[in-house]
């Protein structure tokens, strides 16, 4: 008798014939009554002994199998497609397919190692640009009272332009290897090349500080205490005024002032209207703002009569938000749509009181894929003319999950409807794997299609139009008995189990 040789997970794996030798996988299988097994038996407990070592994988691997290169001396598993390592990195010139977000890739041809995040690889380390390094390196230098100090140091090619510190010290430069080209006194804080101790916080080259920073010990060369240069009235230098501000015009029309200790204030105190101007790019007078009492609003032309056209932000400066009681106008974007009076959201799911959206990404469903760009919704009212799928099908309780295509018949247990039909009985239909339209969608247990065209699990030679019938647990043949479940839609020379599409005769 043939041995129906399973895997772990319980799906049929070979039959191996009796008194004949199974090669399916790299380890052969031996039939009953087979003479002068014994060699094979022990040559298989070796090839797992030493997991199949060789520089070469094994050509006939299945899902779980391990491996150990020799080539590379890494343990390698199949994952179904190909052999990864087990531990430690990828080792490639080139980066590899199928790994998994976590795994490690070491380029062999930059000699830098990257983190996998599950659709890009990363950069670990180390960074570099041109022939040296380019970071922030974290350091310790030895100042000169022996102490041992942590800093940042920032390198661009393998020259430190900045060194960061929490502590001010004097570099111990009497050792090359512990000194840093172009700094000897490290201050709190950052300090540039060749901002030494001796110009008192001059940098002698060009390195600077380029931006806007929010103080200063000193500008043009002069102490903060002494901005303030109350007795030049021609306000050459920096000058601070009182909360009280300053005042332009006949009659101090215009007033610049801080009120509430801390408010900053531009009022026309006369007049009844601030106008804000400023030249285009060719060189004209443009009038973009008006504000008044009640309202901001464009400003006039220089005729004085047609408005300028003015616009708020652009395409690279946003405004973050902007609330109003009342919008009039043209919008390219809306968070909601007024619907009789209410603001409704856009939503993707079938939420009440929202408007329909259309799906952004492939969803699963009752176990059912849905594409991008479908529409959701609780009901349908109207009239469908198509459906994307190809069988009619119905939930029924069964006794266990069974897979796509296997043949289905009533059972008579009190617990549950339907099982895996054999030659002897009725079958009513077959797993369904994408039903055209799902009936009891809500209740429990699993599609069966009744009627339209399915894969079936069919085990043996089919011809197309030929009637295939339920055999032994489900799964399907071209013999004759009562379980008749359709007729083939396609042939096939596969004499093991496959899945054959069936148009449902049951």
């Amino acid at each position: 008798m043939a041995y129906t040789i399973d895997r772990y997970n319980n799906t049929q794996l070979t039959v191996v014939e009796d008194g004949t030798i199974d090669q399916t996988t790299d380890l052969k299988l031996v039939g009953k009554n087979y003479a002068g097994y014994g060699e094979i038996q022990n040559e298989n407990f070796v090839f797992l002994l030493e997991n199949f070592s060789g520089a070469n994988p094994p050509p006939k691997a299945i899902s779980g199998q391990v491996w150990f290169d020799s080539s590379t001396k890494k343990l390698k598993f199949y994952d179904g497609s190909k052999f990864r390592t087990t531990g430690g990195a990828e080792i490639s010139a080139t980066s590899p397919a199928g790994l998994t977000e976590g795994d490690f890739w070491w380029d062999t041809g930059n000699e830098q190692l990257y983190a996998y995040n599950g659709t890009d690889f990363i950069l670990v380390g180390p960074q570099d640009a041109g022939d040296g390094i380019t970071q922030w390196q974290s350091r310790t230098v030895r100042d000169i009272t022996a102490a041992t100090r942590s800093v940042i140091a920032g390198t661009i090619n393998d020259e430190v332009v900045a060194v960061l510190s929490s502590q001010e010290f004097t570099i111990d430069t009497s050792d090359a290897e512990n000194a840093i080209a172009g700094f000897d006194r490290v201050k709190k804080g950052v300090t540039l090349k060749d901002t030494i101790n001796s110009t008192g916080g001059v940098t002698s080259t060009d390195y600077r500080f380029w931006g806007t920073a929010s103080n200063a010990l000193k500008l043009g060369g002069v102490d903060a205490s002494n901005f303030v240069q109350t007795g030049d009235a021609t306000f050459t230098t920096l000058v601070a005024f009182a909360d009280v501000g300053i005042a332009v015009g006949d009659s101090n029309d215009l007033k610049i002032k801080i009120e509430n200790d801390n408010e900053g204030v531009i009022a026309n105190d006369v007049g009844l209207e601030i106008k804000f101007r400023a030249k285009d790019t060719l060189g004209a007078t443009k009038n973009p703002l008006r504000i008044l009492a009640n309202s901001v609003i464009p400003g006039l032309k220089v005729d004085g009569i047609t408005t300028e056209t003015v616009t708020l932000g652009s395409v690279d400066h946003l405004f973050n938000n902007v609330y109003a009681s009342n919008f009039t106008g043209l919008s390219e974007k809306a968070s909601s749509v007024v619907v009789s009076g209410t603001n409704r959201a856009g939503s993707e799911s079938s939420t009440s009181g929202t408007v329909a959206v259309r799906t952004s990404s492939t969803q699963t469903i009752n176990g059912q894929s849905i594409p991008a760009g479908s529409l959701k919704a609780t009901y349908f009212v109207g009239t469908a003319t198509q459906a994307q799928y190809a069988d009619l099908a119905e939930k029924y309780t069964t006794a266990e999950e069974y897979p796509v295509g296997t043949a289905m018949s009533i059972c008579t247990d009190a617990e549950h409807e339907a099982h895996a039909a054999g030659k002897s009985d009725f079958a009513i239909g077959v797993i369904s794997a994408e039903p055209a339209y799902l009936m009891n969608i809500d209740c429990d247990g699993q599609a069966i299609g009744l009627k339209g065209r399915v894969p079936v699990r069919i085990k043996g030679t089919v011809k197309k139009g030929q009637a295939v019938y339920a055999w032994e647990d489900g799964v399907c043949t071209t013999i004759e008995s009562r379980a008749l479940v359709g007729i083939a839609l396609e042939s096939s020379e596969d004499p093991k189990e496959k899945l054959v599409e069936c148009v449902l005769k049951v």
